[in-house]
């Protein structure tokens, strides 16, 4: 082969390589991982708590555990992400109770806070003052309900329904949601069934723009 007709072959193929590429990234949710079907099916639950609009475009579940200190440290940013898209972004709340009988108290609680409408101001105080109740030296399940009380939690009122039948439904469910979906640390996300991978605050941050950017919202 002449080398003009080399030269001829290789911007050739060059230029089919380059169109095959522009294609891939370019076609609809070339680089979009989804959960499967039965996956995404358990990811939200009508009982689940959310924060922020019922209605908004992109959603946001967190597997949250209240005695998790990554949680507690992903609390403000997650607060912040609200804020920052207003009504296009809610969070769904699912419960994880990986360190035990001190998680499922809190949890229980929070629930309380759930039935009175004081969820969110209750879930502020707990992952607030974490480092009181949920300290790996000595667990103080004692002050959980204390600084709920605090935070506007009727504790009367609490005390019956921490410990009635929809509560413990409630953590048996998201007990076999969370085995379904397979989720093995806390805090996990997923922002419109994808999940965060990797995990970190500019990973969750750049995930729920671009759901963002594609809602139009």
């Amino acid at each position: 082969m002449t080398r003009r007709p080399l030269i001829l072959s290789i911007l050739a193929l060059a230029l089919v390589l380059f169109a095959g590429g522009a294609w891939f990234i370019s076609r609809p949710d070339a680089q979009v991982a989804t959960v499967p079907p039965q996956v995404a099916e358990a990811l939200v639950r009508p009982w689940s708590p959310v924060l922020g609009r019922d209605d908004a475009p992109v959603t946001i579940v967190e597997f949250f555990d209240p005695a998790c200190e990554a949680c507690r440290a992903f609390h403000p940013i997650v607060k912040d992400i609200l804020a920052e898209h207003g009504d296009a972004v809610r969070v769904v709340v699912r419960y994880t109770p990986f360190h035990g009988e001190v998680s499922e108290v809190a949890i229980r609680v929070l629930e309380a806070a759930r039935m009175q409408g004081v969820f969110e101001p209750v879930m502020d105080a707990l992952m607030r003052e974490q480092p009181r109740w949920a300290s790996h030296g000595g667990m103080r399940t004692d002050l959980i309900i204390r600084i709920a009380g605090e935070a506007g939690l009727d504790v009367a009122a609490a005390e019956g329904q921490i410990r009635s039948p929809e509560v413990v439904a409630v953590l048996n469910e998201d007990r076999a949601d969370v085995e379904a979906v397979g989720v093995r640390y806390t805090p996990t996300f997923f922002v419109n069934e994808r999940p965060l991978e990797p995990f970190g605050e500019a990973e969750l941050r750049a995930l729920v723009a671009d759901e963002v950017r594609k809602s139009g919202s």
